[in-house]
């Protein structure tokens, strides 16, 4: 590839007379231009080919052009004779910017303009020489002066088309579809297998930015979860197989990863909301740089993976792991952060001072755009920006090296009720016994202070190492002195480009939130579990990349002691997802 600086010397020098040879073969060109001293490197993010360019009335104006640059004469040659040489709108000429042959054909081009124009104006002053050089240069460049012809005209009339036809100046379109089958069996003794479901999961996204450089994301989605707009969870897997363990507000460790925790209603109040494949909108974000280093962002429906790096291979509700478990750290998910509805109303920063560091920290409310606290039912997660639950959270976000990323999160929450509101693990029971703090009711307030750390170790092209680690410390709030300790863990490989390039594989182990610490009147195993042992879940996916825009993934997910209780029966789902993004 020629380099900007190169076509300078080599256009100039030939153009006043200079003895090179221009009809050597351009792969020797290179060769040869290659050796010589550079005047600059700037980074490929600063030669930017689709920025404005001017034309340079003195080589003077150019910032980074210096009499002492090799390649000065050749550059005052064209400037001041043949009028030639466009600029960056930063006075910058980039001469050590790769350059394409076809790049190369298109400033040989407007020099041959300029100097056809000298030429019939009586102004030029060619000699034999400069006639003879410019022929030479006509017929190696030929063929690539004729095809930029013709892709300039091509690209004029699909511009056109473009303009005539496009959706909007300012908005982008993207979208996500999901079809899948699933099945699950196992569960609470006296329960069914749940039947075989067929679910569907559409995202629109509608991505506007007024100034270039920030973004207005609007998120459209619908879904068929949702067999009766119920508050228990019909419609989810967890409702068949643990009508008991897990049915409240759509949690459950058998969770699939594109499911939606709140189904059909609506947590804030407790209302059918969002029924089956209604188009709602789940997402409204804005975000917009204050500085080189500094972003900000806010939005009225927002979650905290909007904000935070997942750095988990697994995440992608589309294309990664098929469980809820596997596809984020529990410290995220906190306070309904990922409840897959827009619930928070958040706001705040992401810090990035150099390439090895990222510094992110929201404020999110669940309750925001409720004025009156009516207690519960009513309102049950409270009202106002600051007085009903919410969540404040902070990720430090590290990368040593282009093989490693580590997560860092703390979380600090109140939540109005007596859920941790993750969906990760059953909220009620049996005997009246529910949320984090068992046998207390539904209605007990609680603190989270959330702990959590997630690694991803590119070990090699084709293989990371990857995992989480979580430790939530709940104290009851509101005069009471009850405290719950839960933890959670998960350790996985993922595979990328296996067996075939674009598909991907994945297995992992870890283990769902478990209480390991309780007193003050919370139970470590309240009335409804019968015989407490720690749950464990094993996981293994495999997608394979038809095209661009279609894949599919089977998988299977197993639960040992599922809900935490050696009484249910060992829990197996199983599913076959195909996503269709545009």
């Amino acid at each position: 590839m020629i380099k900007q600086s190169q076509l300078i010397w080599l256009a100039g020098l030939t153009l006043g007379g200079s003895i090179v040879n221009v009809g050597m073969p351009v792969q020797a060109q290179e060769a040869a231009l290659t050796r010589l001293p550079l005047s600059q490197n700037l980074a490929p993010e600063d030669a930017n080919p689709t920025m404005e360019m001017a034309q340079v009335n003195s080589v003077s104006s150019l910032r980074d052009v210096r009499p002492s640059d090799w390649a000065f004469g050749a550059l005052q040659s064209l400037v001041e004779r043949y009028g030639c040489i466009a600029g960056y709108p930063d006075q910058t000429f980039r001469g050590d910017r790769p350059l394409t042959r076809w790049e190369f054909a298109a400033g040989l081009n407007a020099c041959l303009n300029a100097i056809e124009r000298q030429t019939f104006a009586g102004g030029s002053e060619l000699g034999i020489n400069d006639i003879n050089t410019l022929r030479r240069l006509i017929t190696e460049f030929e063929t690539e002066l004729a095809t930029l012809n013709a892709r300039v005209d091509d690209l004029e009339t699909r511009t056109t088309v473009l303009e005539d036809n496009q959706f909007s100046t300012t908005t982008k379109l993207g979208g996500e579809a999901i079809f899948s089958v699933s099945g699950a069996t196992g569960g609470e003794p006296n329960s069914d297998d749940a039947q075989v479901t067929f679910n569907n999961r559409l995202r629109l996204n509608l991505t506007t930015s007024f100034t270039g450089k920030d973004a207005l994301i609007t998120g459209l989605q619908a879904y068929n979860f949702s067999a009766g707009s119920s508050i228990t969870g019909t419609g989810s897997v967890a409702e068949t197989l643990f009508p008991n363990d897990a049915s409240l507000l759509g949690e459950g460790m058998t969770s699939l990863s594109w499911e939606p925790q709140f189904a059909g209603f609506n947590p804030q109040n407790l209302q059918t909301s969002c029924g089956n494949n209604s188009l709602c909108l789940y997402k409204l974000l804005y975000v917009t740089p204050v500085s080189d280093k500094l972003t900000a962002f806010i939005g009225p429906k927002a979650e905290v993976t909007d904000a935070f790096p997942t750095i988990i291979p697994f995440a992608s509700e589309g294309q990664g792991a098929i469980s809820r478990f596997a596809t984020l750290n529990p410290v995220l998910r906190m306070s309904g952060g990922t409840s897959g509805t827009g619930l928070a109303s958040a706001g705040g920063f992401i810090y990035q001072p150099n390439d090895v560091i990222d510094l992110r920290a929201l404020y999110g409310s669940v309750n925001a755009a409720i004025p009156g606290n009516e207690g519960f039912p009513g309102t049950p997660l409270g009202a106002g920006l600051f007085n009903g639950s919410f969540i404040a959270a902070t990720q430090l976000t590290i990368r040593p090296s282009d093989k490693l990323d580590l997560g860092l999160n703390y979380a600090y929450s109140y939540h109005q009720i007596n859920i941790d509101g993750t969906g990760l693990t059953g909220t009620s029971g049996s005997t009246g016994a529910t949320g984090v703090f068992g046998d207390l009711p539904l209605t007990t307030p609680i603190r989270f202070n959330s702990f959590g750390a997630t690694v991803n170790w590119r070990v090699s092209p084709r293989v990371n190492l990857t995992g989480y680690g979580a430790y939530i410390m709940a104290d009851q709030a509101g005069g009471g002195s009850a405290y719950t300790n839960l933890t959670s863990w998960m350790a996985g490989l993922y595979f990328p480009d296996a067996l075939a390039k674009g598909n991907s594989a994945g297995i992992l182990f870890g283990q769902p939130l478990h209480r390991v610490a309780a007193g003050n009147g919370a139970s470590l195993s309240p009335a409804n579990i019968g015989d407490r042992q720690t749950p464990y879940h094993l996981e293994a996916f495999y997608r394979y990349q038809i095209n661009d825009h279609i894949s599919i993934t089977p998988g299977a997910f197993v639960i040992f002691n599922p809900e935490g209780d050696a009484d249910n029966d060992t829990t197996s789902v199983f599913t076959l997802r195909t996503t269709y993004t545009f």
